[in-house]
C-alpha cells in the first residue's frame, strides 16, 4: 500500500503541473500520460523489494513443523500451532507458504495410509504406459477378495487428495478431523475391505516450453493476412496482460500446461474408472460408500452410469454435506427411489447429531451431522455413520423389509 501511494503522489502532482501548463488535458491524453509514466516504472524490482522470494521448505522439518502425539501440527521449538501470517502485509506471500506446506502435508497423509493404515498404492490407469501421465488410489490387501464387506471412500473437490477430508482441518485441528485414517482403521478393525479414492488427480503439470508456446499459436493453414492480423492482437493482448502482471504476479513463475491422465480427467470419470476395474470386480457381497461434498455428486454420477450394477452390489450409502443435485444431474425416478431407501446425507446443522433436516430435494433423507461447519461433517457424523451401515447389513440379512433407523427418520417425499 505505501509501494502504491508512493507511486501515485509524484504521479498525481506531474498531472497536476501538466494541466497548470498546457490548460485541462482531455480523458484520452490523461490515459496515455499515465500510461507512458508507468511504462518508465520497474515494478518488478519496486515489488520485489517487499515480497521475499516464494521459495520454501520441501519437508516438515524445514518448515520447523512436527506432528504431536495427538496428531495436532505444532512448531518444533515453541508448540505453538500454524500461524498464517507469517509476515505481515504479505498475504500472497503467507498464502504460497500456505500451499507450500499443504503439499508437504500431502505426502505425509499418504505416508500415513501405507505405514499405519497398511494400504497399498495401485496406479492408474491400469494399463499406463512409462510416459504418460499417472495417478493412483490405495487400496486394503483384501478388498477385491472380502467376501463380506468393501469400504469406499471419495473426498470433495480442491487441493485435497487421497486420505483426506480437509487441508485445513489437518493443519489448524488435527489429523483425526482432517483425514480419512479414523475410517480406514475403524473399517479395517471392523472387517471391510477400503478403497481410498483420489478424484482430484486429474492432470500433471509440466513447464510449458517455448516449442509448445509456438506450437500452440501456429495456424499456419490460415491466410497470412489473418494470421497477422491475429498474431498482433495476441501480442497487444500479452503486453497489456504482462503489463498489469506486474502489479499481481512480481516475481514471475514458470508457465505450466496440464497433462490429463486418461479416463481419469474428472473426479466423475475417476469414480466410474475405479468402480469399472476395482469396485464391481471385487467379491465382497456388501459395498459401502463414504462421499463428502462433491464426491456425492461423483457418487450420484457413477449411478446414473451404471445403476443396475450399483443396485446388485452396493448396501448403503452415506453423504456428508454432498453438494449433489438429482434434477441438475437428471437422476431417474428409480435412481430417486434408491437413494430414498439406501443412502442418507449427513448435513451440516446447528441441530443435534442425526436429527432429521429437511429438504425440499426428492432424494435421500437428510440428518444432522452435529456442526455447522461443511469441513468438519464427515468427521462429527463418523460414529453414526457405521451404526447406519451395521443396521444395513442386519435389514439386508434379515430380509426384513424395514428400514434401518436413520432410514425411518426420512422425510415423505410423496406428501410434499
Amino acid at each position: 500500500m505505501h509501494l502504491y501511494f508512493s507511486i501515485l503522489n509524484p504521479l498525481t502532482a506531474w498531472v497536476m503541473m501538466a494541466q497548470l501548463q498546457q490548460g485541462v488535458p482531455d480523458e484520452k491524453e490523461k490515459t496515455t500520460a499515465l500510461k507512458d509514466l508507468l511504462s518508465r516504472i520497474d515494478l518488478d524490482e519496486l515489488m520485489k523489494k517487499d515480497e521475499p522470494p516464494l521459495e520454501f521448505p520441501d519437508t516438515l522439518e524445514g518448515f520447523e513443523y512436527t506432528f504431536n502425539e495427538k496428531g495436532q501440527l505444532r512448531h518444533a521449538k515453541t508448540g505453538e500451532p500454524f500461524v498464517f501470517n507469517y509476515r505481515e502485509d504479505l498475504h500472497r506471500w503467507n498464502q504460497k507458504r500456505y500451499e507450500a506446506l499443504g503439499e508437504i502435508i500431502t505426502k505425509h497423509v499418504y505416508g500415513l495410509l501405507e505405514k499405519e493404515c497398511h494400504l497399498k498404492k495401485i496406479t492408474l490407469p491400469v494399463d499406463a504406459t512409462e510416459n504418460e501421465p499417472k495417478s493412483f488410489i490405495f487400496m486394503s490387501e483384501d478388498a477385491l477378495t472380502n467376501p463380506d464387506k468393501l469400504l469406499v471412500l471419495i473426498h470433495g473437490n480442491g487441493v485435497v487428495r487421497a486420505g483426506q477430508w480437509a487441508r485445513r482441518l489437518i493443519i489448524n485441528e488435527d489429523l483425526d478431523s482432517g483425514t480419512q485414517i479414523p475410517y480406514i482403521k475403524k473399517a479395517i478393525e471392523e472387517g471391510y475391505g477400503v478403497i481410498v479414492l483420489n478424484p482430484n488427480e486429474n492432470y500433471i503439470e509440466v513447464e510449458k516450453t517455448k516449442a509448445q508456446v509456438q506450437l500452440s499459436s501456429d495456424s499456419s493453414d490460415e491466410p497470412a493476412e489473418k494470421r497477422e492480423r491475429k498474431d498482433k492482437i495476441q501480442k497487444e493482448t500479452k503486453k497489456r496482460r504482462d503489463f498489469y502482471e506486474k502489479y499481481r504476479n512480481p516475481q514471475k513463475e514458470k508457465e505450466t500446461i496440464q497433462m490429463y491422465i486418461r479416463d481419469n480427467g474428472s473426479p466423475e470419470e475417476h469414480a466410474i474408472y475405479v468402480w469399472d476395474h476395482f469396485i464391481s470386480q471385487s467379491a465382497a457381497e456388501n459395498v459401502f460408500f463414504v462421499a463428502h461434498s462433491y464426491g456425492g455428486l461423483a457418487f450420484v454420477e457413477l449411478m446414473i452410469q451404471r445403476e443396475a450394477e450399483v443396485k446388485n452390489k452396493v448396501t448403503a450409502v452415506a453423504l456428508t454435506d454432498s453438494v449433489h443435485n438429482v434434477w441438475h444431474q437428471e437422476a431417474g425416478k428409480t435412481i430417486r427411489e434408491w437413494m430414498r431407501e439406501n443412502c442418507c446425507n449427513w448435513v451440516s446443522s446447528s441441530e443435534p447429531l442425526d436429527t432429521s433436516v429437511e429438504s425440499m430435494l426428492p432424494d435421500c433423507p437428510r440428518v444432522s451431522a452435529g456442526t455447522e461447519r461443511h469441513e468438519l461433517t464427515s468427521w462429527k457424523s463418523f460414529p453414526s455413520i457405521f451404526k447406519f451401515f451395521s443396521e444395513a447389513i442386519e435389514a439386508k440379512n434379515s430380509s426384513v423389509k424395514t428400514a434401518p433407523m436413520r432410514r425411518s427418520n426420512r422425510i415423505k417425499y410423496e406428501e410434499l
